[in-house]
């Protein structure tokens, strides 16, 4: 054999040059191959070529995986609605407490409010009734004191009367303390003369009436009227006052026994009271 003949080597060429492909598959699958070609030293030496196969899921596995994903994702999805609804139930369920328990105490301040004003109306109702039946049995004891003041009346005139003493009134001076003390207890108004309310003057003014006499509106007019008496020597209808008696700011009438009755002020009304509650600055005798 010519010693030029080619004689293919045993020994493994050198690689001057590397390739790498990769090749992959979806769908679940990847199939890869790596082929390496190796070009050898010399010109004329023969390349070697290796191959690695990669193993390679199959169709079946591939759609298995991609339903498992699928339903994960659904059930993911499932879990978080599941859990925005129960969320939405929690707030409705704490609005619709918070809800009724505001409307459980609008309901009892209401009821609590009625209930006052039933009470209210109630009393009020009492107390209109209370007072009517006041006020018709002062009426009708004023009826039955003016027939009889009219009568003690007529006997003075006819010589019959007895005189003036501390305590007892008698003729037209009985008609003007009874009519006084017909009153206690009516308000004290400025300006008013009845038949429920009065102030100081209008007062006298309607009890002197009674007796046929007409007295000036003013205290201090009613004071200058008669002639002055002293204080140790009152006889009931006798008119008090306070202040100068040409300027009195205050009247009231004299019923005997030490004590007087008068319309005194906003508080108290129309009272009866003892000389030494209010000691007054004169009197003067009208009748």
């Amino acid at each position: 054999m010519s010693h030029t003949a080619h004689i293919p080597s045993h020994r493994k060429p050198r690689r001057s040059a590397s390739k790498l492909a990769l090749r992959a598959g979806v769908a679940g699958g990847v199939l890869g191959t790596i082929a390496v070609a190796g070009a050898a030293g010399p010109a004329n030496a023969e390349p070697v070529t290796e191959t690695i196969e990669m193993p390679t899921l199959n169709a079946d596995l591939s759609a298995d995986l991609s339903s498992a994903v699928a339903a994960s994702a659904e059930a993911t999805q499932r879990i978080a609605l599941d859990q925005e609804l129960q969320a939405q139930e929690d707030a409705a369920a704490a609005k619709a407490a918070k809800e009724a328990k505001t409307a459980k105490a609008e309901a009892e301040r209401k009821a609590e409010a009625e209930e006052a004003q039933r009470k209210a109306e109630a009393k009020a109702r009492a107390d209109a009734a209370a007072e009517a039946a006041e006020r018709a049995s002062r009426s009708s004891e004023r009826t039955t004191l003016s027939a009889s003041a009219g009568s003690s009346s007529s006997s003075d005139e006819d010589g019959g009367g007895s005189s003036y003493d501390s305590g007892q009134a008698t003729g037209s001076a009985a008609a003007i303390v009874a009519f006084a003390r017909a009153q206690v207890g009516d308000a004290y108004v400025m300006g008013s003369t009845g038949p429920n309310s009065w102030d100081c003057s209008g007062l006298v003014q309607a009890a002197y009436r009674q007796a046929g006499i007409e007295l000036p509106r003013v205290s201090g007019d009613q004071s200058s009227r008669g002639t002055s008496v002293s204080l140790d020597n009152l006889q009931p209808g006798d008119i008090l006052y306070w202040g100068s008696r040409s300027n009195s700011y205050h009247v009231a009438i004299y019923v005997g026994g030490g004590m007087f009755v008068g319309a005194q002020n906003p508080e108290t009304g129309v009272v009866e009271r003892s000389l030494d509650y209010d000691r007054p600055s004169g009197a003067v005798r009208v009748l």
